[in-house]
């Protein structure tokens, strides 16, 4: 009884009581996060994220410097196509130059035969083809005839049934002499010289021309007797 009295007496006064023990509070609950309350991403700027491009179309436009080397690409084969075609006409023209075209025409001076090979009164047309000239044959002699038309040089052909030269280009004819007489023909057929050659043939010259209107055929040359 004495110990509980005892343990139940007040502290004496000046010294102090003892102090409590601390008592630990709890720690306040974590509040939970949830996404809604997460930081908000950070935006990046649209000028930093890389932009893929887009392939061309049709309709996209090409720039200015692409159009401008395609052109030159294709300008180059096209001048150098010229560049050849212009040094090949003048090789061309070179060679021509130096090389010009010759006519081989038939000869102008020819042997027809001998007088005892033509018959009297007729025109002989063996010679046409080859050197353009009908030899016809007279009672007094031989002249020659140049197979050329007077109107615009196409070559007449000798009818014997009609007894003419016939054109067949615009119609003209002529007599047997040679004389225009019908059709746009200006003047008579023109004479060849014709004489002996050395051995006895009748040499025809077509160099030497003889016209009617002139008056020539009364040249001794126009006309070989016989």
């Amino acid at each position: 009884m004495a110990d509980e009295k005892d343990s139940a007496q007040p502290p004496v006064q000046g010294t102090p009581p003892a102090a409590a023990a601390p008592v630990d509070k709890p720690a306040p609950p974590t509040p939970a996060v949830t996404p809604a309350a997460a930081a908000p991403p950070v935006a990046v700027p649209a000028a930093a994220a890389p932009v893929a491009a887009a392939p061309p179309t049709s309709a996209t436009p090409r720039p200015e410097s692409e159009l401008s080397r395609r052109l030159f690409m294709w300008s180059l084969p096209v001048g150098w196509a010229a560049f050849s075609a212009a040094c090949a006409s003048s090789l061309v023209a070179t060679g021509r130059f130096l090389f010009p075209n010759v006519l081989f025409e038939p000869p102008q001076v020819f042997k027809a035969g001998f007088p005892g090979e033509y018959n009297v009164g007729e025109v002989d047309v063996r010679w046409k083809d080859a050197f353009s000239v009908w030899i016809v044959r007279e009672p007094e002699g031989f002249y020659a005839l140049i197979a050329v038309c007077t109107h615009l040089g196409c070559s007449p052909n000798w009818l014997s049934t009609e007894n003419k030269f016939k054109c067949p280009c615009h119609g003209s004819g002529f007599y047997r002499t040679g004389v225009n007489f019908e059709g746009p023909a200006p003047r008579p057929l023109e004479r060849a010289r014709i004489v002996l050659a050395d051995d006895g043939q009748i040499l025809v010259d077509k160099s030497v021309k003889f016209q009617l209107e002139k008056g020539e055929w009364s040249n001794p040359e126009a006309f070989l007797k016989v």
